[in-house]
């Protein structure tokens, strides 16, 4: 997991640094591939997260979305 968490922060750049995008989802997409491998391990908690990485556009929504039973 940690090694994992090291190669997303390499693609995903920081919110604190200025100009940089934030993320239009809550939770952010690092915060959700880490919830959704903790919930689903490491094949099922992959597919989840290219899923939201593809969602993740200009034409879409954004809003809360957690992976799984975590919906409230």
């Amino acid at each position: 997991m940690k090694y994992l968490s090291l190669l997303l922060r390499a693609f995903v750049p920081s919110p604190g640094v200025a100009g940089a995008p934030t993320c239009k989802y809550h939770p952010s997409c690092s915060a959700y591939s880490a919830l959704a491998y903790r919930e689903f391990g490491l094949a099922r908690g992959t597919l989840k997260t290219l899923w939201r990485l593809a969602r993740c556009n200009p034409w879409s929504g954004g809003g809360v979305d957690y992976p799984g039973s975590l919906r409230t």
